[in-house]
């Protein structure tokens, strides 16, 4: 999966170049983008094929508009912002069926270092069932594809997967090739010790992940509201904690695998727990188990130590999930202080996605992280072994 052709193992100049991004941006009631990660993540890529003189011609998803054109989760405002940071005019092709008149066009009027922008490909039912006929359209504008969009690597679409079998020439932008160097060498050729920490709600979407990290990890550490299912399993009180009753035996079966592998795993020993789930509730530090009547809402005190202790000497450091519920101010510091630790260590550092890469960003310490992952669901399934549809599609060297 890691030995993928790059941008920069093709001739570029002069050819129409379909790149798939990642603009799936958040906008507020008036349609202006909040926050612009994932377009400046994908300027790298773009600036580098306008410089060697491609025909840029740029396709992303927005939302779920469910096979339907949708005003609302058009791409128009993707296009504004992108002209603004390249400082050159990107043509948005406007159609609703998204390769259409506009865009057949744009493209056939393009000059060299031109960049085009379609629209929404979710537009169209067909994207997300990687149907032939709309991957053959999207192919037809183009001559090679460069795929950069992470956070779709684990779906098979049209956009991503499909568009390969009538490309031949597809190689990745240098955001997926940073994803796979910095995500594929931490798990599969870490520097040693490789230390997980696993948070989050719940132990099932991470049944996998503890699995496979279990074969690869040096230390594990578990927070978040998956830890009350483990203390569970420890014969431990949670209280009205989250806990998935299902999945106690599980626990108890990861940590004996723990055992067996001479892997550290380790589960919070104090928790700040609260009446209810309100950051103005009564809250009081429980040693050990959770009180009757009470809910565990971030590791305690002690824990933060514990854990802390534990990264103090790891050389790669993977983090997955916060530590409890870190949007109330009351249960942050759990999360803030491991993302604080991350940022003093001399080892690298991978964010995986979703919730702690928001707590890394709200803590103000997303420049201390060696790497954030800008895909929160594929890379989980990154983390749990598995051939991403996207990457797979992607010619190797």
């Amino acid at each position: 999966m890691l030995n993928k052709k790059t941008v920069e193992d093709i001739d570029v100049r002069g050819k129409r170049v379909l790149v798939r991004c990642d603009f799936n941006v958040p906008l507020d009631e008036n349609r202006n983008i909040t926050d612009d990660t994932r377009i400046v993540g994908a300027l790298p890529t773009i600036e580098y094929l306008i410089k060697n003189g491609a025909k840029v011609i740029l396709c992303s998803h927005m939302g779920k508009p469910k096979g339907e054109p949708k005003p609302e989760l058009s791409l128009a405002p993707v296009a504004k912002a992108l002209s603004e940071k390249l400082g050159k005019a990107v043509i948005f092709a406007a159609d609703d069926c998204v390769v259409g008149e506009n865009a057949k066009k744009a493209v056939s009027e393009m000059a060299d270092g031109d960049v085009v922008l379609l629209e929404n490909t979710r537009y169209r039912a067909e994207e997300t069932k990687n149907i032939d006929d709309f991957s053959k359209e999207l192919a037809s504008l183009a001559e090679i594809f460069v795929n950069d969009a992470f956070g779709t690597a684990h779906r098979a679409h049209c956009s991503n997967v499909g568009v390969t079998k009538y490309l031949p020439v597809a190689v990745c932008g240098y955001l997926i090739q940073k994803e796979i160097q910095f995500l594929g060498n931490a798990v599969n050729n870490p520097v040693r010790p490789l230390v997980a920490i696993l948070g989050g709600s719940k132990v099932s979407s991470k049944i996998s992940v503890i699995n496979n990290l279990l074969e690869k990890v040096d230390t594990l550490i578990i927070g978040g509201g998956m830890a009350y299912t483990f203390m569970k399993a420890q014969g431990l009180s949670v209280g009205t904690s989250l806990l998935e009753e299902d999945f106690i035996e599980y626990a108890s079966d990861m940590m004996k695998k723990a055992e067996e592998k001479g892997v550290k795993l380790l589960i919070p020993v104090d928790t700040v727990e609260a009446s209810e789930y309100s950051n103005d509730a009564e809250i009081k530090i429980a040693e050990g188990g959770i009180d009757d009547g009470f809910m565990g809402l971030d590791i305690g005190p002690k824990s933060i130590e514990l854990f802390k202790d534990a990264l103090k000497d790891a050389k790669t450091v993977v983090w997955n999930g916060p530590m409890g519920v870190f949007e109330m101010p009351n249960f942050a510091k759990g999360t803030n202080a491991i993302a604080a630790a991350l940022a003093e260590l001399d080892a690298t550092t991978v964010i995986g996605g979703g919730d702690s890469v928001a707590a890394v960003n709200k803590a103000g310490l997303a420049d201390k992280m060696t790497h954030i992952s800008t895909g929160g669901g594929a890379s989980l399934e990154f983390l749990e072994g598995k051939e991403l549809p996207g990457i797979v599609a992607i010619n190797d060297k």
